[in-house]
């Protein structure tokens, strides 16, 4: 998800098919294709089924002030729990959840996870880790035509839901752990996405707004790490079913600010604002006579006092500061707008498309199985079982922090280098990691930490930011989606590279480690070159147009010379 929105117009410079010379849109249909909010792309008319956005204005400012202060407050404790999965594991293990599964001799030994409990309690991670990404897609569809209220209110649901089957999983028949864990994962991206839209409570700010969110989200991990160091304070008294008892509290609070504090429809984008605007400037019927005057004066009224209210919002008319920043960033980008125009067919059968997303898939899957077996990797790696634990831990508390601390750079990265530039980063730092994580050396592994919990939003937010630089924003959550969907379900493959580690190479994660990194290098290197290629290109069009449209002036007072 991008931090910071992108600019996309039918009339957009396609560095494939250059700039058309003759174009039926206006400047202020240009002007309104921007907007701050990630996934959002020009507005089609709208449908009879779509909720009507509401204009910030409309709202009083103390409660939208107070509207994103509980977003960010719920998302903390919801969003994406499901990730701490490292924090809670000892804590499932201790309990000895899917203990029953291990066999007697596996018993007699005194084995710390048996194969079989360990494969289940890392499907419980996957099948949680594939359930959200795959969610992006109908949540998508949820959020445009029941609004976001509507989105809020399931996830509230689907939070309770999952609390109430971890907390009674150790009583009932059948297996309810992994459906519990999947539906707290599924209840996280429909309180976080569906609050995406609050960025435009305050448009002037609405990067503050969306770092606050995704700050929220990364630091949610936190939670299993603060219920771990109460458990183990309480030397196991405050058992998971007390825990996710008293964590049905956050679901319940989400449902009531859903209902009592939450707009229905979602926030009008910049751009929309603008129309509003405009529309109000020019729209009024010049055909006035002694019967209508009256009314007419009172609607101009009522024009020109909501044209001051979106003014203050936006700081000026236009938002013409917003827009040539946006301008700015796609003339820097190098590959802006490269399958703009193209169907979402042409799309996904590009190269643009197979790359990125082989690429997706390789990573999130080497990020999620890093996640899952970081303490029997370090355990083997170490030759400790402390040190293991103490690696944990610093992993534990490194993860929501370096969500946190890395939002400002990673806007600052987007924003003012090349998607090339960005790609390539983002292939040598998952190189650099995948060396460190072979390395049986304690500094090794707190530098892979270190450098892995500061990759990981820098990764998702780059994938989001080149799928809307290059496939543009009407097309946006259909291709997106697809990559995270794929990448997703591509994640079940862990349970495989669980079964490679502990059954095929006896604990030992340096071949699994291996084989990621190496496939991971080769298709990175091929998606920077096949986009280093095409920037090139694009550049080299873009001066023979500009050459071409250049003309011939003639200084002042300067004599023609006579032709032969």
């Amino acid at each position: 998800m991008s931090l910071l929105q992108r600019v996309t117009s039918n009339e957009t410079l396609s560095p494939e098919r250059g700039r058309s010379p003759t174009s039926s849109h206006s400047h202020r249909d240009r002007k309104l294709s921007f907007s701050p909010l990630p996934g959002s792309w020009v507005a089609p008319a709208v449908e009879d089924n779509v909720q009507q956005a509401i204009g910030a204005f409309e709202v009083p400012k103390s409660k939208r002030i107070l509207q994103v202060f509980a977003a960010v407050i719920y998302c903390l404790f919801a969003a994406g729990i499901v990730f701490g999965y490292a924090a809670i594991k000892p804590v499932l293990i201790r309990e000895h959840v899917y203990r029953n599964l291990c066999t007697k001799e596996e018993l007699e030994e005194g084995v710390r996870t048996c194969y079989d409990q360990e494969i289940h309690l890392n499907l419980m991670f996957t099948v949680a880790a594939v359930g959200t990404n795959v969610a992006a897609l109908p949540i998508g569809a949820i959020l445009d035509t029941l609004g976001p209220r509507v989105c809020g209110i399931i996830g509230s649901f689907l939070l309770a839901i999952g609390a109430v089957l971890f907390a009674f999983a150790s009583e009932v028949k059948f297996d309810a752990y992994i459906p519990g864990y999947l539906f707290l994962a599924l209840g996280g991206p429909f309180v976080f996405i569906s609050s995406f839209q609050l960025s435009n409570t305050f448009p002037k700010h609405s990067g503050l707004i969306l770092a606050l969110l995704t700050g929220a989200f990364d630091s949610s991990s936190a939670v299993f790490l603060i219920y771990r160091m109460i458990y183990q304070w309480s030397n196991g008294s405050f058992f998971p079913k007390k825990f996710f008892l008293a964590y049905l509290v956050v679901p319940l609070l989400i449902l009531i600010v859903q209902i009592l504090l939450m707009p229905k429809a979602s926030y009008k984008t910049v751009g929309e604002l603008v129309k509003q605007v405009e529309d109000a400037d020019t729209n009024y019927d010049d055909q006035v006579d002694e019967h209508t005057a009256l009314l007419q004066d009172e609607r101009r009224q009522d024009r020109q006092s909501v044209v001051s209210e979106i003014t203050d919002l936006l700081g000026s008319k236009s938002g013409g500061k917003q827009i040539q920043q946006e301008e700015r960033k796609q003339a820097i980008s190098g590959v802006w707008g490269a399958m703009h125009g193209k169907t979402v067919t042409q799309q996904i059968l590009s190269p643009w498309f197979l790359l990125i997303t082989l690429f997706t898939v390789i990573q999130m899957t080497r990020i999620n199985f890093f996640v899952a077996t970081i303490r029997p990797q370090y355990e083997y790696l170490l030759s400790s079982y402390d040190k293991a634990v103490e690696i944990n831990t610093f992993f534990d508390i490194a993860l929501p922090l370096g969500g946190i601390l890395s939002i400002p750079f990673i806007g600052l990265v987007l924003d003012n280098t090349s998607t090339f530039f960005v790609l390539s980063a983002l292939v040598t730092i998952a190189t650099t990691i995948g060396v460190l994580g072979c390395l049986p050396y304690t500094w090794a592994a707190y530098a892979n930490i270190s450098l892995f919990v500061l990759y990981r939003p820098f990764y998702y937010t780059a994938v989001s930011d080149y799928s809307a630089k290059v496939f543009g924003f009407r097309t946006f959550g259909t291709v997106y989606g697809l990559i995270i969907c794929l990448a997703g379900l591509f994640n079940f493959s862990q349970s495989g590279l669980d079964a490679l580690l502990h059954k095929v190479f006896n604990g030992n994660p340096l071949p699994v480690n291996l084989i990621l990194l190496g496939s991971a290098l080769v298709v990175g290197i091929a998606l920077c070159v096949f986009v280093g290629v095409k920037a090139y290109r694009f550049e080299r069009l873009g001066l023979e147009q500009e050459a071409e449209a250049a003309s011939e002036v003639i200084m002042p007072g300067a004599e023609i010379p006579e032709r032969l």
